[in-house]
């Protein structure tokens, strides 16, 4: 039997998933439109583990969303899962967050291409079969009305995630099925993250570091005239 702590903190979804041989036993997680990760992500984990009597030193790995993502978000989100791998002497497994993302829509047949919304018309985005199989690379990419259509000829495509919103007037093509009402969840981590600690697939708590994809930029405030 596993235990597994699951952390996702890579977009405005804030959500903390306990979990056992791959099945949610608890879930606490808001999406209010904010980051609020700062603020209520520690006291999701004592609420998930105090739903069903369960210390700290009980779990049995900690998983986290590697991302890509906001910054500050995944940046939360590791620390915390860090903290408490040093503390208890535990697992540390990361998630890839598109494809914990794609496994939130299942399908018979078809495209699954999970996005994370970026700035202006970009988009992080990874394209997966109905298996979850991955079947190209994640990139951050500008969408255009050319996007995916390689994909799109001879498939529907599934576009899910809070990218999928923007691409909706710009992707028209007929195979185009658009879910953007979709955040990545610690819920769909939850199997991902026991066949990981079934191989031993962890990290090096010391080193490991969110996947980015892209420096983080910080834009300079514009200086105010000064009043006279």
């Amino acid at each position: 039997m596993a235990i597994i702590l699951n952390i996702e903190t890579a977009t405005k979804n804030c959500s903390v998933s306990l979990a056992k041989d791959g099945q949610v036993i608890a879930i606490k997680e808001l999406n209010n439109g904010n980051y609020s990760h700062a603020e209520v992500l520690h006291p999701f984990i004592l609420d998930v583990l105090n739903e069903v009597n369960i210390t700290s030193t009980e779990i049995d790995a900690v998983a986290v969303s590697k991302g890509p993502g906001s910054y500050t978000g995944l940046r939360i989100g590791v620390s915390a899962a860090k903290g408490l791998c040093f503390a208890f002497d535990k697992p540390l497994i990361s998630i890839k967050t598109l494809e914990s993302l794609a496994h939130a829509t299942s399908l018979e047949k078809g495209i699954i291409i999970p996005m994370l919304d970026a700035r202006r018309m970009e988009v992080y985005a990874a394209v997966f079969n109905e298996k979850y199989e991955q079947i190209r690379d994640i990139k951050a990419e500008i969408i255009d009305e050319n996007s995916f259509s390689y994909y799109l000829e001879t498939n529907t495509v599934y576009f899910l995630g809070d990218g999928a919103h923007k691409c909706k007037e710009i992707i028209t093509h007929k195979n185009a099925v658009f879910i953007d009402d979709m955040f990545p969840s610690a819920k769909e981590m939850a199997k991902l993250s026991y066949d990981k600690y079934k191989k031993n697939d962890i990290e090096d708590v010391a080193y490991f570091e969110p996947f980015y994809l892209k420096d983080f930029v910080v834009i300079p405030e514009k200086k105010k005239k000064p009043t006279f």
